[in-house]
């Protein structure tokens, strides 16, 4: 089941979900659980009287507006507020790791200048650390509390049309393996990927709520174009948290779930690790989680036991084994690119761990290496991947992306002939899709290929050792005749080395050279919190690998006075 009525634009589907989704919107929760709600309807107006503030400010179609923004009303001004005045939004993280701002501001200048960005859109929180982005940027920045949308001084409301081939949306990739990528997507782009992602969730909506909670950030494709915009197309109520209240109070979010009966609700892998480990049965009394019929795994690869012990754990509270729905996607493909099948639960299998290392999906009964599958290709999408071998994941489809913004060496590289090279690496099986890692991560040893994560995620079970802050990764020596296994792992507990060894060793069969413990925060990450496992390896070999300055009372001040003087003369 689709919609009746497609929309060919954002801005179109802001305009009809304000008209017809009477009762709908977006619902913001605080960290005292109380929803501040928005229609759709009043979204639209709001979004009308920015976009026409930003017109009075100069602001022109096709140009590209940055915005960093946390979870709030705010976001939505912005980002509608630029849609409507015909330009083009680029939703980028914010500042999260103080003891990490050096880089946050070098990363978030080659973003910005890799996007064009005319204006950088924050709030008045954000803008006091941002003055040193700004300055290396050389970009105007504007608080958005200062652009006045009521009253004598605001602008006519503004509501510009595009093409549905006109770019929409500048996504920037996780930059796993490379620096971030522009990644620019029309408007036909991501409704053709939202009509595909809303046939599965109808499908299993049975009282036709529409309802979703996400904790995702917006700057995130699965967050923005996966949660927000299926809500948006189809008017229903989405319930947005902000990610660093999931990060701290994981309970939160299953709370939310059963407080609003949702159906719909997606996160990576580690969320439901996080949830598994942390959140308590008294945090649980009277939430019921059985209408949430989709909790759709994705945006890092997928682990069996963390899905099984998730399943195990929450049972009691209603979970349904079947709603845990491995997928997969990526930025590229504007988000989403094969779903598993709803209403059955996940479906793994076990391939044998030598064949696998020589690039051959064998089937094994037991033992071996257990894969989750990520199911099919949603309607549009077509993929090209060896059957029982392990190859290249290429996509080809409505939802594959126009291209890198302003960079065509880069696009032709990546699509060919219509096919996407996502660069990951997997096979199918019974028609079935199987990931097994970035081509670029792949770890070489002695003449075999082997998946990074296995290793990371043995290393999780090792207490001391925070679920998902561990990084595998193999490098030959300079004069060297054999490939070393190094992993990292984050911890504040000493003398680990031999029980991570040992737990390595017992999941994988691999003997890891060395085991090189870390303190918190010291592997260095994407803006979506995935470990950037090449970046990491660099840092050590060039001994630039250390734990980030502590986060006191004087950084801050620091942080917020040099971000202040950088932003002298400069604030709009």
């Amino acid at each position: 089941m689709t919609p009746s009525v497609s929309p060919a634009t954002l801005g179109e589907a802001l305009r009809r979900a304000a008209r017809e989704g009477a009762g709908t919107g977006l619902a913001f929760l605080n960290k005292g659980e109380r929803e501040t709600r928005l229609g759709w309807g009043d979204l639209y107006a709001r979004a009308q009287r920015f976009a026409g503030a930003l017109r009075a400010r100069g602001v022109l179609s096709g140009e590209t507006v940055a915005l960093i923004l946390p979870t709030g009303p705010g976001f939505f001004d912005a980002f509608f507020g630029t849609i409507l005045a015909g330009a083009i939004p680029v939703p980028l993280y914010p500042p999260v790791r103080l003891g990490r701002l050096d880089e946050y501001h070098a990363r978030t200048t080659a973003m910005l200048r890799a996007a064009n960005a005319r204006l950088l859109l924050t709030d008045d929180r954000l803008w006091r650390i941002l003055g040193e982005t700004v300055r290396r940027a050389n970009i105007p920045c504007v608080a958005i509390e200062t652009i006045p949308t009521t009253g004598p001084d605001a602008a006519d409301p503004l509501h510009t049309e595009a093409s549905p081939g006109d770019i929409a949306l500048v996504q920037f990739s996780s930059g796993t393996t490379v620096d971030p990528k522009p990644v620019a997507l029309s408007h036909a782009n991501m409704l053709t990927n939202v009509r595909a992602i809303l046939g599965h969730v109808l499908d299993v909506d049975e009282h036709n709520s529409r309802a979703g909670v996400s904790w995702l950030p917006l700057y995130h494709d699965m967050g923005l174009i996966g949660c927000v915009f299926p809500a948006l197309v189809q008017p229903g109520t989405l319930t947005l948290i902000p990610p660093e209240l999931f990060i701290a109070r994981p309970a939160i979010w299953l709370r939310a779930l059963g407080r609003t009966g949702a159906v719909v609700s997606p996160a990576p892998n580690f969320a439901y690790a996080l949830c598994v480990d942390r959140v308590k049965d008294e945090e649980m009394e009277g939430v019921d989680l059985s209408g949430w019929r989709l909790a759709l795994n994705g945006a890092e690869p997928v682990s069996p036991a963390t899905l099984n012990r998730f399943v195990e754990r929450f049972a009691r509270w209603g979970l349904r084994p079947e709603a845990l729905t491995p997928v997969y996607g990526l930025a590229e493909a504007s988000l989403a690119v094969t779903f598993s099948a709803p209403r059955t639960r996940f479906h793994t299998a076990r391939f044998d761990r030598e064949a696998l290392g020589r690039g051959a999906a064998l089937p094994v009964e037991t033992d071996g290496v257990e894969l989750v599958s990520v199911g099919k290709p949603l309607v549009g999408l077509e993929l090209d991947v060896p059957t029982d071998v392990i190859g290249r994941v290429r996509v080809k489809g409505g939802s594959v992306m126009a291209g890198y913004f302003h960079q065509p060496e880069r696009t032709a590289a990546a699509i060919v002939d219509g096919w996407l090279d996502t660069g990951d690496l997997g096979f199918l099986h019974a028609g079935e899709l199987y990931i097994t890692g970035r081509s670029r991560d792949v770890l070489i040893l002695r003449g075999r290929n082997y998946a990074p994560h296995e290793v990371e995620q043995a290393v999780d079970s090792v207490d001391g050792v925070r679920t998902g802050c561990a990084a595998a990764v193999s490098y030959l020596a300079e004069g060297g005749d054999t490939e070393r296994l190094i992993v990292f792992v984050e911890t504040r507990a000493p003398g680990l080395e031999k029980r991570c060894s040992d737990a390595i060793l017992a999941a994988t069969q691999l003997a890891p050279d060395e085991v090189i413990l870390l303190g918190p925060g010291t592997l260095p990450r994407t803006s979506s919190g995935k470990i950037r496992r090449g970046e990491a390896l660099r840092l050590y070999l060039a001994g630039d690998l250390k734990a980030p300055s502590p986060v006191t009372p004087l950084l801050v001040a620091g942080a917020l006075l040099r971000g202040t003087l950088s932003h002298w003369g400069r604030r709009s």
